[in-house]
Order: C-alpha cells, then sequence, then structure tokens
C-alpha cells in the first residue's frame, strides 16, 4: 500500500475539522476524495504534506511513517501536491518556478532546465515558458501548479481543486494530463467539486462529510450511496 492513512484526527480552536479519518490509497491507483466545503478534506492534504501533524491517529508512506516531518521532508520522500489558492512566484519566468520544484531532484541548473521543460512541454505550457507567472490567465496557473508539483518528481500527487474555475475543454485537458501520468506508474489523490472530472478520473472515491469518512467505494458504487446523495451530491444532481 502506498499510503495508509489510519483513525487521524484535527481540531481548530475546538472545532473537529477532521475526526478518526481513515482510507488507503494503492500504489498506482486513481483516486478522490470529494464532499461539501469544509468537509475536511484540505485539512487532510495539509496533514499528509505536513504542514501539519494529526492530533491522533497515523500516516504511513510506503512502509514509514510520515506523521510529524516537515513539508520538505515529507516531499523529498515522494509526496508532491498542489494548493487550492495557486500562487506562483511572480517575479520568476514560467520555466524558472518549475525549475524551483525541478531542483529538488536535479543538481545543476542545466539538470533543472531540461526537467522542467519537459513538464511544460507535457503541459502546453512551453510556448509561455519565458513569461513572467503573473501574466498567466487563471488556467495556465492551475496548470503552473500542476507543473511545479511534477518537478519535485513525486511518486504520490496531491492535487487540491486544480479544476475549479476552468472551462469543460480545459478540464478535458487536465484529465487526459493526468491519465496519462497515472498510465506512467504515478499514483495520484484528487480534491475535487467538478464531477464530471472526478467520474472520469477516480478508481475509488472517498466521502467526506463533517470531518468524518461516510462512504468508500467506486464512482458506481458511490454516486449510489443514499447517504452520499443526501449530504454531498444531492438527488437533483447530474453526473
Amino acid at each position: 500500500m502506498m499510503l495508509t492513512v489510519n483513525g487521524i484526527s484535527k481540531s481548530f480552536r475546538g472545532l473537529r475539522a477532521v475526526s478518526d479519518a481513515s482510507f488507503e490509497i494503492p500504489e498506482g491507483s486513481l483516486n478522490a476524495l470529494i464532499g461539501p466545503n469544509g468537509a475536511g478534506k484540505t485539512t487532510i492534504f495539509n496533514m499528509v504534506a505536513g504542514v501539519f501533524p494529526p492530533a491522533s491517529g497515523s500516516l504511513v508512506f510506503l512502509g514509514k511513517p510520515i506523521h510529524g516531518l516537515r513539508p520538505d521532508q515529507v516531499c523529498a520522500a515522494g509526496i508532491g501536491r498542489t494548493f487550492q489558492i495557486v500562487k506562483p512566484f511572480a517575479g520568476l519566468t514560467v520555466l524558472e518556478n518549475v525549475m524551483v520544484g525541478a531542483f529538488l531532484r536535479e543538481t545543476s541548473a542545466t539538470g533543472a532546465r531540461r526537467a522542467a521543460s519537459e513538464i511544460l512541454e507535457r503541459l502546453q505550457l512551453a510556448p509561455k515558458r519565458d513569461l513572467p507567472a503573473s501574466s498567466l490567465t487563471l488556467p495556465d496557473r492551475k496548470r503552473l501548479e500542476v507543473a511545479r508539483a511534477l518537478a519535485t518528481r513525486p511518486k504520490l500527487l496531491l492535487l487540491d481543486e486544480v479544476m475549479a474555475g476552468l472551462r469543460p475543454t480545459e478540464c478535458d485537458l487536465m484529465v487526459e494530463v493526468f491519465r496519462g501520468l497515472n498510465r506512467e506508474g504515478l499514483t495520484i489523490l484528487l480534491i475535487e467539486h467538478v464531477m464530471r472530472a472526478v467520474m472520469a478520473l477516480a478508481q475509488h472515491i472517498g466521502v467526506l462529510h463533517h470531518g468524518e469518512v461516510i462512504a468508500r467505494g467506486t464512482p458506481q458504487e458511490i454516486v449510489r450511496n443514499p447517504r452520499v446523495l443526501e449530504s454531498y451530491l444531492g438527488e437533483e444532481t447530474e453526473l
């Protein structure tokens, strides 16, 4: 098992954000974590990524505990992530932004530039490589966020709402990129509200509500789960 989340909890000023959450992410799989706003999804990502430790429970990545590690240590172990609010280094070019991530594994500027260039080609950002990151549109900033995470060469990629605000054609592009990466062996866990993308991508879905995992299963199982329909998807939701 690549990632085992075992009974993790976290509270902020007495408010329980995550309560005894458990799930597993098999190596090579493509998974989604869905739920209403405030359900605790990003809090789980932050605990996995080392932003803060869980108050209880454990996180095991490739057989080794990672709860308590710093974000840079978690990243070095092989977990890359994007952020819901994208904040590129505005004063750097698109290429330089991705090179920052590439330096985690590359020891030379030449190697980092080569790695960053390959990723920008894949995400169709190569024509904008020399533009300042501050000049990019929202869809391009989202792709740049993914590129920066990929540059760290993760074994597990955490995607936090990277398709929010994108047009259907832009979502389709991202879906194809993630499918390709997964076919090449990258394990992916995504938080997403764009159910069209979730259903197209995810092999397995976990559903959070009020900080608790209320359902786990295939997309077909999730859309038929009465508790999920009541708490999140809604009886009239189109999938």
